[in-house]
């Protein structure tokens, strides 16, 4: 049997990722999402919940602020997991923390099975930045020791094409329509290695850290843009 080579290619990156995400590991503080279960929750009660979160992430999942991500379409399972580690983090500067700090794992549940079953937000204008940005998350960057980002997040910046047959791909964010803001801020937190709280949260430190302002800003605006 042979094999596509963007699909080998595809695997490669991922398994790399993986082994600097398990050398990253060390402790046993962390969530280690590699084999996570399909998530389970109920998007009608999540609704009658969702009143709060909208006033930043909008009513229906599309933030009006750059500030904040758009949730709708995402996964469950990585809105899910999202809220776990925030309240793990506890941040005293994320407004989040104070949001989720009482939510029960039912509400967190269902509320990520609200959020993912709307329809995801559209994309925004494209910039000069652009270009280069598309370069970037296609090919990256050889010189600087940059994956391609479509290697997790697809080719088209929708999400890992393996999540439709394992959960555990699907803590991979869909990225296309994101606020340039968001993405920036989050890839440079990354970079500064403040979200070490997961696997997934490991695997994107390394990655992050070959990224300079530059680069970060190109990928972010391309991601907003992308056709």
């Amino acid at each position: 049997m042979t094999f596509p080579t963007r699909s080998i290619a595809r695997f490669v990156v991922v398994a790399s990722l993986l082994a600097c995400a398990s050398a990253l590991a060390g402790g046993n503080d962390f969530f280690d999402l590699r084999r996570i279960e399909p998530l389970h929750g109920d998007a009608n009660v999540g609704k009658e919940k969702a009143a709060v979160c909208s006033a930043c992430h909008g009513a229906s999942g599309v933030s009006p602020a750059a500030m904040f991500p758009n949730l709708a379409g995402q996964h469950a399972e990585y809105l899910y997991w999202q809220l776990v580690v925030f309240k793990r983090e506890a941040r005293p500067e994320s407004p989040m923390t104070s949001q989720i700090e009482n939510l029960d794992d039912a509400t967190m549940r269902d509320l990520a099975a609200w959020f993912a079953s709307l329809p995801p937000a559209p994309s925004s204008p494209a910039t000069d930045a652009s270009s280069r940005g598309a370069k970037l998350y296609r090919e990256g960057d050889p010189a600087h020791g940059t994956p391609p980002c479509q290697g997790c997040h697809g080719a088209d910046a929708r999400g890992n094409p393996l999540a439709a047959d394992n959960a555990s791909y699907r803590l991979y964010p869909a990225l296309r329509g994101q606020h340039a803001d968001y993405v920036v801020q989050r890839l440079k937190e990354f970079r500064d290695g403040k979200h070490l709280s997961s696997s997934s949260g490991r695997i994107m430190t390394p990655v992050a850290r070959t990224l300079d302002d530059e680069s970060i800003a190109a990928v972010a605006a391309w991601l907003q843009s992308a056709p």
